[in-house]
């Protein structure tokens, strides 16, 4: 049986934990941070889940496979990429909105790589480490 007090805590630090990655995410595209530092935050907050209670309740609340994951941010950072060649520009280029967004500041092509490298080291990083907690 798994400890009581690991999947009590587990579930409350999950929420501080994807919030925190969240903030890391929002941030990263203008101070340091970003998408590695935040997709590990959120591996992180799976995989303790998953050791709290089982790989499969951590996967069954994921909800997609990390293969999956992986795919849709190499293809949000390519496109973010492609967007400076449809302008004429070098690839990965930024591109940059002229106006500001409210708590996100000048919005561009940064923070689609950014979100991109996010859901790829989310994806890999759970792929690894569900694989070896179900063995």
């Amino acid at each position: 049986m798994k400890s009581l007090i690991l999947q009590t805590a587990s579930r409350y630090l999950m929420v501080l934990l994807v919030i925190f990655s969240v903030f890391i995410l929002l941030r990263g595209h203008n101070e340091p941070g970003g998408g590695f530092v935040g997709g590990l935050l959120i591996a992180g907050a799976f995989a303790l889940y998953g050791l709290a209670y089982t790989p499969k309740t951590a996967r069954r609340l994921l909800r997609l496979d990390p293969r999956t994951i992986i795919g849709v941010g190499l293809v949000t950072a390519a496109g973010s990429g492609l967007a400076a060649v449809w302008h004429g520009q070098p690839f990965l280029t930024g591109q940059w909105l002229p106006y500001r967004i409210p708590f996100l500041g000048k919005l561009g092509t940064v923070f689609f790589f950014d979100l991109g490298v996010y859901l790829v080291v989310l994806g890999t990083t759970l792929l690894v480490l569900l694989t070896l907690e179900e063995e």
